[in-house]
């Protein structure tokens, strides 16, 4: 899609707002009475973002996150109160969202999430479940972090929702659909009109598509939307206003548009036309930010959900790879 004239400052301007609640890296934020927002250090430790909510008698963290970013939270949940750390929700099963889980159950924590969580530790985690070597223990291979901790499952699950509420504040946890992955879970605020919404949204170029589906991605995000979120805290990135959502959805939308046009095509063809596809999207100013290194997988994924055939090398695969792990901080904390 192509924009001229008013439409492009139009959306230019929405970007801007989009952009403009942004804190500082590595520094908590409060973002509504009893309410943090903390947007973690990714490209030096590969933290993800974290939330928390203070409540009466406890606190609810949004996000496990490695075991290093545990330990970077947890001394700034105590800066601010004296209730216990009871619950830590993992939004998906991502080792940067949810392999901090045993520094937080040392804490006096509980991890929560969805039961598609535990599902993909299963298919993913085959070490903890007593087969071959899985994601922890490539992880532990080049971060310090991990190789020290060891794997926790969340263990509270829900299936729709959960609801934490103790009057004054409220914190719904709800799963829409697939997204990111098949576990995807968000954290909304209804008074305080605030989402949280892990790697279902994302503010920048961080969306690895491998472990979801784009064209329920794309369903999933038309669902949070109707909540009507006013603050959205994504899952890596800046926060922002709801207009940060409109345009992850617009993101996946275009993209599968694009796509669309190639569905017939020879894989060949489409790997040829990526520089095309790339400019299409860069032309787009609402959504030239997510348009990164994850493209040419991201453009494969909904290629052959479409029908295709894949056509990225197995070297390709692994450059991608490689850059999801770099992402989430596997070639950036070596181990000494």
């Amino acid at each position: 899609m192509i924009l001229t004239g008013m439409r492009r400052v139009v959306f230019a301007l929405a970007v801007c707002l989009a952009r403009s609640g942004r804190s500082e890296v590595n520094q908590s934020e409060q973002i509504a009475p009893d309410v943090y927002f903390h947007e973690g250090d990714l490209k030096g430790h590969g933290h993800c973002n974290n939330g928390w909510i203070v409540f009466e008698d406890y606190v609810l963290v949004i996000d496990g996150n490695f075991p290093s970013g545990a330990k970077e939270i947890i001394p700034k949940i105590k800066a601010v109160t004296d209730k216990p750390i009871r619950f830590a929700f993992d939004t998906h099963h991502h080792c940067d969202h949810a392999y901090g889980n045993q520094v937080w159950v040392e804490n006096g924590a509980t991890p929560v999430a969805h039961v598609g969580v535990l599902e993909e530790m299963k298919k993913y985690e085959t070490g903890y479940y007593g087969g071959k070597p899985g994601r922890w223990e490539d992880s532990a291979k080049s971060r310090k972090d991990v190789a020290e901790s060891r794997l926790k499952p969340p263990t509270l699950l829900y299936r729709t929702e959960m609801i934490f509420d103790d009057g004054k504040h409220r914190v719904e946890l709800l799963h829409f659909g697939v997204a990111h992955t098949h576990g995807d879970g968000f954290a909304w605020l209804p008074n305080e009109k605030i989402l949280f919404t892990g790697d279902a949204c994302v503010n920048g170029p961080y969306n690895y598509a491998a472990d979801g589906d784009t064209g329920e991605w794309v369903k999933t995000l038309e669902n949070a939307k109707k909540l009507g979120a006013k603050v959205i805290c994504p899952g890596h990135g800046p926060r922002g206003s709801g207009q940060v959502l409109a345009d992850q959805h617009a993101f996946f939308s275009e993209l599968r548009g694009v796509v669309k046009k190639y569905r017939r095509k020879s894989p060949e063809t489409v790997q040829k036309a990526m520089e095309q596809i790339r400019g299409a999207l860069m032309e787009n100013p609402q959504i030239a930010r997510y348009v990164g290194d994850f493209l040419p997988a991201q453009v494969e994924k909904a290629y052959v959900e479409m029908g295709g055939k894949p056509f990225l090398t197995k070297t390709a695969g692994l450059e991608d790879e490689k850059h999801h792990a770099a992402a989430h901080g596997r070639e950036i904390s070596v181990r000494n």
